[in-house]
């Protein structure tokens, strides 16, 4: 475990941070002041949660609230995958949902979901999994047994659009991929981001840019056509608008 046998608390996290562990034979007791999920991935794990005992292994996973005293004591093998939760990710419903029944039994969809967020995890180049950061709350949702909440919907969104950045997207595209209205949608985005959707998505399109930019020889015209914009001088507006330089200027500012 990141915290230390005996530790009081960790200062709060502000995004949900993702991590694969191991556990080791000798019971761990300790708490801290943020929520935590525990999916084990292989193996099984033993685990005393506020004086509740039970297991969680590949097909159960453990809810441990903030605050909450708790030991895990593995009995061999084992492998899990982490959540130390954002107080902000959890609705006041799924708190109450999970801390009454801190081992939860994970539905096929669930499972299937667990795999993929391992999977991603193991393949990201961020160690706390910022990509996943979209499939959390769809997964506290599906754990607490909930149909998918405006957050779960409005990340499921976000994750897919990201996932496919050179689509043409329209504000009704996404919005019918969240199964809302566009005037919905605004909404949703003001409250989650704080932002709109156009001016999310141009900045997703220009992270994924300078991305490129960075890390490949990739000709800008392809590189626009890859982040969704219709030619290379559109890059080069949207790039002056955003960042205050060209790409040619951004790509040469990390060769030299």
């Amino acid at each position: 475990m990141v915290t230390p046998p005996g530790s009081a608390s960790l200062s709060p996290i502000l995004d949900t941070q993702l991590h694969l562990r191991s556990y080791r034979d000798e019971s761990l007791a300790h708490r801290h002041d943020f929520p935590q999920l525990v999916l084990p991935l292989a193996g099984r794990l033993e685990l005393d949660i506020g004086g509740r005992q039970g297991c969680a292994d590949s097909v159960t996973a453990a809810f441990v609230e903030a605050g909450a005293a708790h030991a895990t004591c593995a009995g061999g093998a084992n492998r899990a995958l982490v959540l130390d939760l954002a107080p902000s990710t959890m609705s006041n419903l799924q708190l109450d949902s999970l801390a009454r029944t801190p081992f939860v039994a994970l539905t096929a969809a669930a499972g299937k979901l667990v795999e993929f967020m391992a999977l991603s995890l193991t393949h990201s180049q961020s160690p706390s999994g910022a990509r996943l950061q979209h499939w959390v709350p769809l997964l506290l949702d599906t754990l607490a047994q909930h149909p998918p909440q405006a957050k779960s919907r409005l990340h499921r969104m976000l994750a897919r659009v990201e996932a496919q950045v050179a689509h043409p997207w329209t504000v009704a595209d996404m919005a019918a991929l969240a199964a809302i209205s566009p005037s919905r949608l605004h909404e949703w985005f003001q409250q989650e981001l704080a932002s709109s959707p156009r001016a999310w998505l141009a900045e997703v399109r220009m992270a994924q840019a300078c991305h490129l930019l960075r890390t490949s020889a990739l000709p800008l015209a392809l590189i626009a056509q890859r982040c969704g914009y219709g030619d290379q001088s559109a890059m080069t507006h949207a790039m002056r608008k955003l960042r205050g330089t060209t790409p040619s200027a951004y790509r040469k500012s990390y060769l030299a």
